[in-house]
């Protein structure tokens, strides 16, 4: 089942108060489509919520593997809306390892949802993991296409495509032809 925003807030909702009756309260950080979603950017329903991190203290541990309790009501709101039982997942945490972008955590937007707190990346931070997927699946996957609605400038572009080389080695070229078809000319400094 395709998640569309209502649905989205609808399963978040169902998920912080399964939480709160365990007491078991928790902090994500999310990217992606469902992420846009929520935040408005996009009206295109989304496959899950992408966790990158979860948030402990002042810092960030990775989403993968879910903690049992917090896996278990995800799965629990699966089965009471009919959704896919990896419909919130940490797919994309290994992002953690060279670093989010620089200021994530103070652009990020705060939604809470009873024991349940999302920072919910901002457009400028999703315009960098968009082009980074982008990169990966090409001009003509759904992230080229959510980077392209969030129109971004060519100076989120650059900075952009600066935390990308960071995050994976061998990837200029790739990047320079997506970069050339967002209308960068390919000449700029990376």
């Amino acid at each position: 089942m395709m998640l569309t925003p209502r649905v989205l807030e609808q399963a978040l909702e169902i998920l912080g108060e399964l939480l709160a009756e365990r007491g078991s309260p928790y902090g994500l950080a999310v990217i992606g489509g469902g992420g846009l979603a929520l935040l408005g950017l996009i009206d295109r329903a989304t496959r899950d919520i992408d966790v990158v991190a979860r948030v402990e203290g002042a810092g960030y541990i990775s989403a993968e593997p879910l903690p049992p309790v917090l896996k278990e009501a995800v799965e629990q709101t699966a089965l009471l809306l009919d959704l896919d039982r990896s419909w919130l997942n940490g797919a994309p945490t290994d992002l953690l390892r060279f670093g989010l972008p620089q200021g994530f955590r103070e652009r990020a937007l705060v939604r809470r949802y009873s024991a349940l707190t999302l920072q919910l990346a901002s457009r400028y931070d999703q315009i960098h993991f968009k082009l980074f997927a982008a990169v990966d699946q090409g001009a003509k996957s759904k992230h080229f296409a959510d980077l392209k609605r969030l129109q971004p400038s060519t100076e989120e572009l650059l900075a952009a495509a600066r935390w990308c080389l960071i995050q994976a080695g061998g990837i200029e070229g790739d990047l320079r032809a997506a970069l050339s078809a967002l209308g960068v000319p390919g000449d700029v400094e990376l």
